[in-house]
């Protein structure tokens, strides 16, 4: 099977998938679970890749599906627990109300059927890097590629970390995290969240996927630009006191040191 012919058949499962769970969210009357399965579909992807690609480098190919297992269900089991109790995502439930009777079709197509594409499309290198079955061994560029989802993975996880305990102290209800990986830059898990995809793009590059180099850029853009960065601070700039010197001190996206006022 080619790899366009498995690319697709990727994009037909997740269509099915995707359907399923806007049913699932039109009985519970909460679209934000797509949020839940966005790791998770990765890993479904991953996985079909890893049994539709027998002649793939098998170094290569376990690799890739164990890393994208680790950021994927880390993610989804975060924002399960992050949700859990809380009803329907602020934005999800915007949306709703100014759709009114229209939202039950409507949240098909602007939030599981657009999500399902994004992540359909974002999701090449993860065959790209399975499919070649050249070098059978891991090279220098699996090895940075390993270093790189490594350093991504640490902000990521370690972000949403420091960012639970703080919120779960009743104290910092109206208080801003400026302690640990958030003294450095404003968004850690979502600069980690990308960094993870360059590492999975150059262990791509390394079983010759050097044109899937449009993924981790669309994944960075989508995270600094449409429902990462720029959405989220839109909210806390008004809703959290002294925000606006914590942005004129601290990076954005990049970690670096703060800088003076």
């Amino acid at each position: 099977m080619s790899q366009l012919a498995i690319f697709l058949d990727g994009g037909l499962l997740l269509l099915a998938l995707m359907s399923l769970l806007w049913l699932l969210s039109l009985a519970l009357r909460d679209s934000s679970i797509v949020d839940i399965f966005w790791g998770i579909g990765y890993i479904v992807l991953a996985g079909f890749y890893f049994l539709s690609t027998p002649d793939g480098a098998f170094a290569r190919k376990l690799l890739i599906t164990g890393l994208v297992g680790v950021w994927g269900l880390r993610l989804s089991i975060h924002i399960l627990l992050r949700n859990w109790g809380k009803g329907e995502d602020f934005r999800y439930r915007a949306w709703r109300e100014a759709a009114g009777e229209s939202w039950w079709w409507e949240s098909y197509f602007r939030v599981f059927l657009l999500q399902g594409v994004l992540l359909w499309l974002v999701s090449v290198p993860l065959l790209a890097a399975q499919v070649a079955p050249e070098p059978t061994t891991l090279t220098a560029l699996d090895l940075a590629g390993i270093l790189i989802w490594g350093i991504g993975f640490t902000f990521e996880a370690v972000g949403d970390w420091q960012l639970t305990r703080f919120r779960a102290n009743p104290a910092n209800q109206r208080r801003l995290l400026t302690e640990g990986l958030w003294r450095y830059t404003r968004h850690p898990n979502y600069f980690g969240d990308a960094v993870q995809w360059w590492g999975f793009f150059l262990i791509a590059a390394a079983a010759g996927g050097w044109l899937t180099v449009f993924s981790p850029l669309l994944m960075t853009a989508l995270l600094l630009r449409v429902s990462g960065v720029s959405m989220l601070e839109r909210t806390l700039r008004e809703t959290k006191p002294g925000y606006e010197a914590y942005m004129q001190r601290t990076p954005a996206f990049f970690p670096w040191f703060p800088r003076r006022r």
